[in-house]
């Protein structure tokens, strides 16, 4: 006999189904285009260079994400979350771990590329090497720290999935929130900020416009914004007089992340894109240098 479990308080029953799907599609496009990424980077040996390993660092992330997002998906279908209390601290450490590495990594491509274009310097291995494990301890750091009492997790508004809580708004989460926020999104931002606008004044005196470089920082602030926002306005309001339904939202624009991600890093780098298409097709790339630029 079926166990069916009421609707969330806030939701109705094509609200519920429409989010749960939602999340099932972003999560099976963002895996498969990462996933993609990740396996031409085993396979293909001129993908495997320095620089590229930063952005087979997003690519990890992103797949975290999107396993994180098929969790979301599958309890949104049963309308509860069935994982228990433990699980749903788990869910919400690996989704903070997933997003924050994904965040630090794209500010370590963006450092990259601009030592690449501006001073000429060649990414080491040991240098790619050290900023993607820095990037992931780092994610660690503040993702674990709710788990030891700054900050806490606990249930998103659908009660399917589990996130930072931001309904109480008291000094314990202003304060992590401060911190987090300042170094997993405004640091990031202001190196990617100031990375491309330094690579934009290089192609705008060479003529030649390798990439767009606005683009990076778009994704990052149009993804991450509104959810950075909800939790910001949380910390000096209570968020919780807005309808459950559309605290959802920052959440599932958040959730694009990994596919976005795929066309700017992976399918939108020229050379790479070259060496998925050597992996799918089995036709060799021409060109053997993968310098990470983008069209």
């Amino acid at each position: 006999m079926v166990t069916v479990h009421p609707l969330p308080e806030g939701f109705t029953e094509i609200e519920v189904f429409a989010i749960g799907t939602a999340l099932l599609v972003e999560a099976l496009l963002g895996f498969c285009l990462n996933g993609l990424t990740i396996i031409s980077f085993r396979k293909i040996k001129e993908l495997r260079t320095p620089s590229n390993l930063l952005v087979l660092s997003i690519a990890l992330a992103d797949c975290g994400i999107c396993i994180n997002a098929f969790i979301a998906a599958f309890s949104s279908f049963l309308r509860y979350w069935p994982y228990g209390s433990d699980g749903c601290q788990i869910h919400g450490f690996h989704g903070f771990l997933t997003a924050l590495a994904s965040i630090s990594s794209s500010a370590a491509v963006a450092w990259d590329r601009y030592h690449h274009y501006c001073t000429r310097s060649r990414l080491q291995w040991s240098t790619a090497a050290s900023m993607m494990v820095f990037a992931w301890l780092f994610a660690a750091f503040w993702s674990v720290m709710p788990l030891l009492g700054w900050g806490h997790y606990d249930y998103e508004p659908l009660r399917t999935c589990c996130t930072l809580d931001y309904s109480k708004g008291d000094r314990n989460y202003v304060t992590f929130l401060f911190a987090l926020s300042t170094f997993n999104f405004m640091i990031p931002g202001f190196i990617m900020l100031t990375a491309y606008q330094s690579i934009h004044q290089k192609f705008r005196k060479t003529g030649h416009f390798k990439f767009n470089t606005g683009l990076p920082l778009k994704t990052l602030v149009i993804c991450w914004g509104p959810y950075c926002l909800l939790c910001s306005y949380a910390a000096v309001e209570n968020v919780m007089f807005i309808p459950p339904k559309y605290r959802m939202i920052p959440a599932l624009i958040a959730k694009t992340v990994p596919t976005v991600d795929a066309f700017v890093y992976a399918l939108g780098n020229e050379n790479y894109r070259g060496g998925i298409w050597q992996f799918l097709t089995g036709q060799k790339i021409e060109k053997a240098e993968v310098d990470n630029k983008t069209k």
